[in-house]
């Protein structure tokens, strides 16, 4: 029996509630993690293999349990070299550091700017080098999400790099067909977009447009945020606050209860074969979108979405062009997914090539079903429905729960900054603390190098020292 540990909050079979989601923010900040390691569990899901979930950070199992209990720890990672994940990087490569077993890593990626700028990522240099060394020591090569990361790592001094994209592409295996049903949208098309929260200035008059000119649009949620959002709401629109973007429950969006959030990737990818297009800036919202057979389109914003779509021939664009040129429809007639599929093979092979270095077996070898025990599987487990926005038909207790939240939020901001301050000057204190013991201790030798020049004149004037 082989025995792999692989880095996912949930099984692929975990029913969840939306309170299990917000609670245990299953799938980190961003729901869209599960798509990729959904995909990693159901490849790596073969007869006489047993796979456990590590999480994130939390419940992670020590290093000795780790090397006692396991075969191989497998890391379908996310955009782990940047800045902001510092912490999270060497949290990780500190436990790699102390294990004796193999490592995988499946399509880590860099983050930086459109431009593919490396200057960003200057200052998580060294904590890069020490991951990707620890992975090196325990691992044939490293997979990473497209070019610019392998340029990265390459510029830090490693050769062992392999581009081999994302594994969610892969859930179906050779399997990807993606058709336009219609030559051109209508105002009546069933859309789906997705965007992130401050990616670009003119992105709010995107959406807008869009929801504006397509009455069967909704909004494809997929951070804890939106969740929490949807969940307990705000006071938005009782204080008058009003945003282009999607953020607040005083957008249209929410209004009209055109939001929709998965907790699940099953019903996402089934959801989303049943529209008829879906763009956005969210890489796996749109990976969603493909694996369920729909026409989709990525507007790019940074290097981590640009280079997995240059890699898997995604239909795209980046979003330095002017917002008119972002009409769901205008995206959809350009759209062409020849590239997309027939490249799809060979990524395919590059992939499960990349497994069986790593000494791993999968489900699409030969002799192995393809992954039809997992579809039937997944196929006879009843999923909670999408998410949507809490009505507003209960008088006012919406507004009090929304005013309670934020009220509970803005304390907890205050103290948080507080107990920053305290910490601070707890710092500063214990500083001038030890710089006054050592004041006080220069003040006595000074007095006793004093004290002794004095005596010292005055005996040698009585002739008694030399």
């Amino acid at each position: 029996m082989k025995r792999i540990l692989l880095r996912s909050s949930k099984s692929p079979f975990q029913t969840v509630t939306v309170e299990e989601v917000l609670q245990q923010k299953i799938g980190g900040a961003n729901l869209g993690n599960l798509v990729f390691s959904d995909s990693a569990y159901k490849m790596l899901d073969v007869p006489d293999t047993e796979i456990t979930l590590a999480g994130f950070q939390n419940g992670v199992p020590s290093a000795e349990e780790i090397n006692e209990q396991y075969d191989c720890f497998v890391f379908p990672f996310v955009n782990a070299f940047r800045p902001s994940y510092r912490a999270q990087l060497d949290y990780w490569t500190d436990l790699i550091e102390k294990l004796t077993i193999p490592v995988m890593v499946l399509g880590v990626g860099a983050q930086s700017s459109l431009d593919y700028d490396l200057a960003p990522l200057r200052s998580l240099d060294e904590s890069a080098k020490r991951f990707v060394s620890a992975v090196l020591d325990r691992a044939p090569s490293i997979g990473v999400r497209g070019e610019f990361t392998q340029r990265y790592l390459n510029h830090l001094g490693f050769k062992d790099v392999e581009v081999i994209g994302c594994p969610s592409l892969f859930r179906y295996g050779r399997s990807l067909s993606v058709e336009k049903d219609t030559a051109e949208l209508d105002t009546n098309a069933r859309i789906g977009l997705s965007v992130t929260g401050g990616t670009a200035n003119e992105l709010g008059r995107i959406v807008m447009d869009n929801h504006d000119r397509y009455p069967n649009l909704k909004y494809i949620a997929q951070d804890i945020v939106d969740l929490d959002l949807m969940y307990w709401g705000d006071t938005s629109r009782e204080a008058a606050r009003h945003r282009d973007m999607p953020d607040q429950r005083s957008h249209p969006l929410f209004r009209e209860n055109r939001v929709r959030l998965h907790l699940d990737p099953i019903t996402w990818i089934r959801e989303m074969g049943a529209y008829d297009f879906v763009f956005g800036t969210r890489i796996h919202g749109n990976i969603a979108s493909l694996l369920g057979g729909t026409p989709s389109v990525v507007m790019c914003h940074d290097s981590r979405t640009l280079e997995l779509s240059e890699y898997f021939e995604i239909p795209h664009r980046r979003m330095t062009e002017p917002t008119e040129e972002f009409d769901a429809a205008k995206l959809y007639a350009q759209a062409d997914y020849t590239a997309l599929l027939k490249g799809h093979d060979e990524r395919f092979d590059r992939m499960t090539g990349y497994v069986e270095k790593h000494g791993l077996a999968h489900i699409f070898q030969e002799g192995q079903d393809g992954g039809a025990a997992f579809e039937e599987r997944i196929n006879s487990i009843d999923f909670a429905p999408p998410a949507e926005v809490w009505s507003d038909d209960d008088g006012s207790l919406g507004y009090r729960i929304g005013w309670l939240r934020e009220s509970v939020r803005s304390l907890t901001k205050k103290q948080q900054k507080a107990q920053q301050q305290q910490a601070s000057l707890e710092k500063k204190i214990t500083q001038m603390n030890k710089r006054l013991v050592a004041l006080e201790k220069e003040a006595k030798m000074s007095a006793y190098r004093r004290a002794r020049r004095t005596s010292g004149r005055a005996l040698r004037r009585l002739g008694l020292r030399k």
